[in-house]
């Protein structure tokens, strides 16, 4: 008989575990679903915040870099000096040449005419720094040389200006000297042909061309830089990289030195 009631109580005691477990773990299922949640508001939350802040973002006005041609459109044209292209022969050549090398570089005020001031035409601008042109070409009679050399941009811009030097050449040969639809050897055999008195084109090529022998400085007197002139992108010539540093080795290349031995002039129109 206590054997049973011993039994009993043991079977009691089990079954009270049992119902114990089972209790708790009803708890931990109905704890899980609500932590659950928590988790998944809180990331709404954050993904939401995100996405507020990226809206704000794209609703800040953005900052625009300022464009060359901006800057340029902007500020008021002043004409080319001298000075202008010394300190452009500093700035692209002090840390490449010799101490040496930039004194035959210096120019002294001395090398240059009058610069226009935005008011000439070019061949009125032309007529006032060489009156004498008529008396000139007359006197010039070397092959493969000329008396005037006008650089500029590019050929586009040669065409123009051969247009604009009606009233001034006379009956003096002009040549266009650029690479465009043009071989060097081509414009060679061109100054080789007879009495060149102006050439007009691009430092590239000019370059190229004494360069090879083509042409001549020997009995050069003027060389004009179309300096002011801007293109489309509001680009003076010595804005383009590859043509500033062209029109600086062609300057180089026995122009400067002829300057400053008084036999060569400098204009910038």
């Amino acid at each position: 008989m206590e054997r049973d009631v011993s039994e009993d109580e043991g079977e009691k005691a089990v079954e009270k575990t049992a119902e114990e477990t089972t209790t708790k773990k009803r708890k931990i299922q109905t704890i899980k679903p609500a932590k659950a949640k928590e988790t998944k508001t809180k990331t709404e939350c954050i993904v939401a915040k995100k996405e507020k802040q990226e809206d704000e973002k794209d609703t800040k006005p953005k900052r625009k870099r300022k464009k060359i041609t901006d800057v340029l459109a902007a500020s008021a044209p002043k004409p080319g000096r001298p000075a202008d292209l010394q300190k452009l022969f500093e700035d692209n050549f002090t840390d490449k040449r010799s101490v040496i090398e930039m004194e035959e570089l210096k120019l002294p005020d001395s090398c240059f005419l009058p610069s226009n001031d935005l008011t000439h035409s070019l061949s009125s601008f032309l007529k006032e720094i060489c009156p004498k042109w008529a008396k000139l070409c007359k006197n010039h009679t070397e092959q493969k040389s000329v008396v005037m050399l006008i650089v500029c941009s590019s050929a586009h811009r040669v065409l123009d200006l051969i247009k604009q030097l009606t009233t001034f050449k006379g009956n003096a040969k002009v040549l266009k000297l650029f690479a465009k639809h043009i071989k060097v050897e081509e414009q060679i055999k061109l100054l080789q042909k007879g009495v060149t008195h102006m050439g007009v084109g691009t430092p590239g090529r000019i370059k190229a061309l004494a360069e090879q022998d083509g042409l001549s400085l020997k009995a050069l007197k003027y060389v004009v830089l179309d300096w002011n002139w801007r293109d489309q992108k509001l680009r003076r010539m010595p804005d383009i990289p590859e043509v500033k540093l062209d029109m600086l080795k062609l300057l180089e290349g026995g122009i400067a030195q002829a300057c400053q031995a008084g036999s060569v002039k400098l204009a910038l129109f």
